[in-house]
């Protein structure tokens, strides 16, 4: 049997009283871990590729996928199975307050990351509710009112906070690029700041717009983006429902990136197989651009993604649809031409 001498009792009380202290601490993690208690993670989401992290949600119901049901009820068997093709790959799901307004956009969001959260799937949120939306195309003319568009956006990052959920969300594609040309710079900054502070605020994994490598040039652009609060949130976003090659977008988006203090980006290539013409609205000959997915290479791209779902209508323009429509022949054309 082993004796303690009574000089030596102490340091074993202490050893033990550290032992029971640990023992309980680690007790009381595993609890809270166990009541989903925390936050366990890092807290700022901004310092995150999260589409590094889970697999981007598919909504199984996106007018892609109907439209690829009309198809084969029309007979055409083959067209409709490309468009099922295409509605199988993750696309931006689009909050317009045409379609959910004040009142309704917070409860089909809260739906969606319900559903994201429980297959653990990562949702892609594109914001485009701005007032006088697409002012300088005018086929997506519309959004809300200047009252009503801060509330609106706080709906949205209410529902996503209040089911702990994990988003990613796009800020007003083409906002901030058009609002030279329609003499809102001032106003546009301001209101895209403001929704860039209820996502900051939130914690939500934010990219502001930056338009495209053919639009509004580098300084500009990145003046505008820091004015609305760029250093708050993850990065912007380039190309999205554009044509410009990758390659053209990497040049734009690195320089952009270095004027702003070396942030991140993902760029849209739902439809950039053949790149750019001079025409914007449904040009012909385009073709789809590869397959989206996240960016490892070291640089400030996280992702490239299908912002825009490629099958759908830029307006009704080349005698396409109003936009966010699928444009049928034209959805067949862009997958035909990239190979599909």
């Amino acid at each position: 049997m082993a004796h303690v001498r009574r000089g030596e009792r102490g340091v074993v009380r202490v050893l033990l009283a550290v032992g029971v202290a640990v023992a309980l601490v680690v007790a009381g993690i595993l609890v809270a871990r166990a009541q989903q208690w925390g936050p366990f993670e890092e807290a700022d989401p901004s310092t995150r590729n999260l589409f590094a992290e889970r697999a981007q949600y598919v909504d199984p119901l996106n007018r892609t996928r109907r439209a690829a049901d009309q198809l084969r009820a029309d007979g055409r068997a083959d067209d409709a199975d490309l468009l099922m093709r295409m509605a199988a790959v993750p696309s931006g799901i689009w909050l317009t307050p045409e379609q959910f307004p004040p009142g309704v956009v917070g409860e089909y969001v809260a739906g969606l990351v319900a559903t994201t959260e429980e297959a653990d799937e990562l949702p892609l949120l594109v914001l485009y509710g701005i007032p006088g939306r697409d002012c300088s195309g005018g086929f997506s003319a519309g959004g809300l009112d200047e009252e009503s568009y801060r509330p609106w956006v706080q709906e949205v990052a209410d529902a996503i906070l209040t089911a702990e959920a994990t988003a990613v969300v796009v800020v007003e594609p083409d906002a901030l690029a058009s609002a030279p040309e329609c003499g809102v710079v001032d106003q546009r900054v301001r209101l895209v700041g403001e929704a860039v502070d209820v996502l900051a605020t939130a914690g939500i994994t934010t990219y502001v717009d930056a338009g495209h490598s053919d639009w509004v040039s580098v300084r500009p652009m990145a003046r505008m983006l820091q004015d609305a609060g760029i250093d708050r949130v993850r990065g912007f976003s380039t190309n999205v429902s554009n044509y410009q090659t990758d390659a053209d977008e990497l040049v734009f988006a690195e320089r952009l990136s270095a004027q702003i203090g070396g942030t991140h980006w993902v760029t849209d290539r739902g439809r950039n197989g053949n790149g750019a013409t001079e025409i914007w609205c449904n040009p012909d000959g385009r073709a789809l651009g590869k397959l989206p997915g996240f960016v490892d290479g070291g640089t400030g791209l996280d992702a490239y993604l299908w912002v825009k779902p490629p099958a759908e209508s830029d307006g009704t323009c080349n005698e396409g649809p109003p936009a966010g429509e699928v444009y049928l022949d034209q959805a067949v054309e862009l997958a035909r031409a990239a190979g599909w």
